[in-house]
């Protein structure tokens, strides 16, 4: 084999590519790439061609021996790669706009990646990505799969349970939690240990430990908390939180206070759109970023959109794996025994040792009572969720639909449902056989 290593990024047409191409720069010593293929599709290739130009400029002036390339085809960029990077959003930020719309006008929480929205977000990807994974298990089976693509747990579940590919799934939340953490306390991150129970975008951080001392009870006692940029920061009730028993995840305040989202919801829509409309709006800023001919480096703006420190945590990861450095990190991986509440194969988001073999999940010291009904909930919704994806079947996503905590009736789910498949008809073939 020729020294160095092949990455292959899917959805590199990506706003977030600049970001993973400055930290594969940045990390070239630990993780020496020889080849970085940018994928896209046809109806991304205006953007891949532009975030690809920026990204070769950038290598460029890095002086590494990197080759970019940058293709529509898949099964090119895959072949005998070490590591392939999920980053796509089947129907685009359009389709985001009713997952988020559509349940709004019901009195529903519309979210891209909880509730009504993010189930059809899953049902959109889930056979996508199984396709993918079809070509990983042939043309590069020792390939590891970092997806990032939302909703990122269940994603992660479907590949695990239904492919041979070596996955993991990813969030940003855990890095940012850190740095935040890092900031408030002065502290080095290599100095803050935190523990994370739960599912993705569905944790509580039982222990947060700094220069060896608990602060959990401090940080829940105050209120504060640490927000990502595409969620809104509502009060919390201070009696809730002290007895809640861990950090809250931001998610979390959609089953906590959904009247209380609900209206943010609604007054900022009025005011500016869905969510998918205002990131449409930064995107369309950053591409006009990407295009100038001198541009080198990754743009300042693009820290605006929702996904801080994506890129940091997949470098992070693929470092690990590659050097067997035995960190801990927390991701998206098979449960195993270590929720006994939950199916051995479902996905949970916990720490995990990462060893060149993949990640070991670590044991949680602590699992709130008050957590596990609604962790048990939302994975049953899951996992019906996932079986729609791959059945087509439209009853069992209707029971999807209905055992979501957040859909207050079957007659509600019901419209949801109808609705929601009709919007998505062009990427959902298998329910209108």
């Amino acid at each position: 084999m020729t020294q160095g290593l092949k990455i292959a990024v899917i959805g590199g047409g990506s706003s977030y590519t600049p970001e993973i191409v400055e930290g594969f720069i940045q990390n070239y010593g630990q993780l020496p790439i020889r080849e970085l293929w940018l994928v896209d599709i046809e109806a991304g290739k205006h953007k891949l061609e532009t975030v690809g130009a920026l990204a070769k400029r950038m290598v460029a002036k890095s002086g590494l021996p990197i080759e970019v390339y940058l293709t529509l085809d898949r099964r090119q960029a895959i072949e005998g790669a070490d590591f392939v990077s999920t980053q796509m959003r089947v129907g685009l930020l359009e389709a985001r706009k009713w997952d988020e719309h559509i349940p709004n006008q019901h009195g529903v929480i519309g979210q891209e990646t909880t509730g009504p929205g993010g189930m059809m977000k899953a049902l959109r990807t889930i056979p996508v990505l199984l396709d993918i994974c079809k070509d990983i298990e042939e043309l590069s089976p020792n390939a590891w799969l970092l997806n990032f693509t939302n909703p990122a747990g269940m994603v992660t579940e479907a590949i695990n349970r239904y492919s041979k590919v070596k996955s993991i799934g990813l969030c940003n939340a855990p890095i940012g939690l850190h740095k935040w953490l890092s900031k408030k306390y002065d502290t080095p991150t290599n100095r803050i240990y935190t523990e994370f129970v739960g599912l993705n975008h569905l944790h509580w951080v039982t222990r947060i430990v700094i220069e060896g001392e608990d602060k959990l009870a401090e940080l829940l006692d105050k209120r504060e908390e640490y927000s990502g940029k595409n969620v809104p920061a509502t009060e919390w009730d201070a009696d809730f939180l002290r007895s809640l028993g861990g950090l809250p995840s931001y998610y979390l305040k959609y089953f906590y206070m959904t009247a209380a989202m609900l209206g943010e919801q609604l007054a900022s829509l009025k005011a500016n759109g869905t969510r998918a409309e205002v990131v449409k709006r930064v995107e369309d800023e950053l591409f006009e970023l990407y295009k100038d001919p001198n541009l080198q480096e990754k743009p300042k703006q693009l820290e605006q959109r929702g996904g801080a420190y994506y890129s940091e945590a997949a470098v992070n990861l693929m470092i690990s794996l590659y050097n067997d450095r035995r960190d801990i990190q927390t991701l998206n991986v098979r449960n195993g025994n270590i929720l006994d509440f939950l199916p051995k194969d479902a996905s949970i988001e916990v720490n995990c040792v990462v060893t060149g073999n993949g990640p070991i999940a670590l044991p949680v010291s602590n699992v709130p009572e008050q957590a596990k009904g609604l962790i048990h909930a939302v994975k049953t919704y899951e996992r019906l969720t996932i079986e729609a994806a791959i059945t087509g079947d439209r009853g069992i996503a209707l029971q999807a639909m209905a055992s979501h905590p957040l859909v207050p009736s079957v007659k509600v789910a019901k419209a949801l449902l109808e609705e929601m498949l009709e919007k998505n008809k062009l990427y959902l073939p298998a329910f209108f056989n």
